[in-house]
């Protein structure tokens, strides 16, 4: 009982790296791409949102 919940929480500890990981990666090759634009930050479309200068906004209103 105790093993199990302690590989289960290695798991999510490990699958928590992995994901911070891929962010710091994704980043990385943003800054060194800028042509293919930014890195989307959060789920709210597009990179642009999170400074008001989405284009989405614009056309909506």
């Amino acid at each position: 009982m105790i093993g199990t919940s302690l590989l289960a929480v290695v798991i999510i500890l490990i699958v928590m790296l992995v994901w911070v990981l891929v962010q710091h990666l994704a980043r990385r090759f943003a800054v060194r791409h800028p042509e293919l634009g930014p890195y989307p930050e959060g789920s709210s479309g597009c990179g642009s949102c999170a400074n008001n200068s989405c284009s989405r906004k614009k056309n909506e209103g």
